[in-house]
């Protein structure tokens, strides 16, 4: 259950502790990459706090069945970091790796700072629902000596026919994934991550991201991407009854490796749109390629954001009024024998390229416990006929087995790299 305290503006963050946690079963919006805000805990309106005071105290804890960053609200800033080990860094400076970095994100995630934090980025700030999750990318394995850990699971991504990957931006032995509602806390922990690994492994890949800030409307909404439009409304939801068990990991009986238990896969995707060509369609148009409104997100079969599409439904002229090829048909569960994974994505905007195009779009993490069963036969479908594909390119993809969360004394990782 999460839960908020709340401190008087100018608190040190040193003094700052919460004991606020994030749990997606209560803390999750209907949009993956929503503009959901962890609500404050009802207070009399006398004591009702300032606008936004809630924000940097809200605290998400770092030991628990899953790593934070998964059903976690999604944040205001983030970080996608991909890392390989060095010539020489096995097993043992790996697991003296995670060691390090799990300490410092029990740290930073509770608003303490690290002992690596020389620079003061984050001073006077509250942990503003920082997280920070770590994975494990295929090669991982085989530059570790732990082959026979390997989950069937992380077997390649197939190609797909609308693929333009930059190979140096793709994949990676370890990734860190970062998100807060504060810039400056987000970066700090990016910072101190990347400073920790010296002599163990190398930056391969970064990739930063934002969504709307909490507060920023009058109630907790489901965001809108690049494109302006509404963006998630069809995430599977906790309080579903399957979906623990489309997300993560069970302790037995997956075909998983036991050490992934609890845990899920993550696919990481750097979707560039081009919205110069997005934005010279008429709204209707737009509207046609998604299926729904770009008013409030409702289908165009009626309703409102969270009415189910009646992909049934025909127009007067007896044509669906859910294209066949529109997005929302074509990523449906029940097109897609039931295939679901949790979307909580950022958006990015990396400059402009030579033709004066925004090099911006969306930086895809999609969450499932088995990514065969869920983003794969989805992509499939849309490689084979998206009308959303013509105003989108897949630049970059990644796979990783983001493990379980660890109980008390324990690092992220301990059971494949100790076990």
């Amino acid at each position: 259950m999460t839960q908020h305290d709340h401190e008087p503006h100018g608190v040190s963050r040193r003094r700052l502790i919460s004991t606020v946690g994030a749990a997606g079963a209560t803390g999750l919006a209907v949009g993956a990459t929503s503009g959901a805000v962890v609500q404050a805990t009802a207070q009399s309106a006398a004591q009702a706090p300032a606008p936004l005071a809630s924000v940097g105290s809200t605290r998400v804890p770092f030991h628990g069945t899953h790593q934070a960053g998964i059903t976690t609200p999604v944040q205001a800033f983030g970080h996608l970091v991909a890392f390989d080990l060095l010539a020489g860094s096995g097993r043992k400076e790996a697991a003296a790796l995670l060691r390090r970095w799990s300490k410092t994100a029990e740290l930073l995630m509770a608003g303490k700072p690290s002992p690596d934090e020389p620079t003061g980025i984050a001073l006077d700030a509250g942990p503003s629902s920082l997280t920070i999750t770590f994975g494990f990318g295929r090669t991982f394995f085989s530059r570790t000596g732990l082959e026979k850990q390997l989950p069937t699971q992380l077997a390649p991504l197939p190609d797909f026919s609308g693929d333009a990957l930059d190979k140096a931006l793709s994949n990676g032995d370890l990734w860190v994934q970062i998100g807060s509602d504060d810039g400056l806390v987000s970066f700090n922990a990016l910072r101190v991550i990347q400073r920790q690994a010296a002599g163990t492994a190398r930056l391969r890949w970064q990739m930063n991201g934002f969504n709307r800030t909490p507060g920023a409307t009058k109630r907790p909404k489901t965001t809108r991407n690049l494109m302006g439009q509404v963006d998630g409304t069809n995430n599977p939801k906790p309080a579903e009854a399957d979906f623990q068990q489309r997300i993560f990991v069970p302790k037995s009986g997956s075909g998983s490796a036991s050490w992934m238990a609890d845990g899920s896969y993550a696919v990481v995707r750097r979707i560039r749109m081009l919205l110069d060509a997005w934005d010279k369609e008429s709204q209707a148009r737009q509207e046609k390629v998604i299926g729904r409104r770009k008013s409030d997100g409702a289908p165009l079969t009626g309703g409102s954001e969270s009415t189910e599409p009646d992909l049934e439904k025909r127009g007067p002229d007896g044509s669906p009024v859910i294209a066949a090829d529109a997005h929302v048909r074509v990523t449906a569960p029940e097109t897609n024998g039931g295939a679901a994974m949790l979307r909580r994505p950022f958006s990015y905007h990396d400059g402009f390229l030579e033709d004066g195009a925004p090099d911006a779009g969306l930086l895809f993490v999609a969450w499932q416990a088995d990514p065969l069963r869920g983003f794969v036969p989805v992509q499939r479908k849309l490689d084979r006929g998206d009308a959303l594909s013509r105003f989108i390119r897949h630049e970059s993809s990644a796979l990783f087995a983001v493990p379980g969360g660890p109980s008390k004394g324990e690092y992220v990782g301990q059971g494949l790299l100790e076990g």
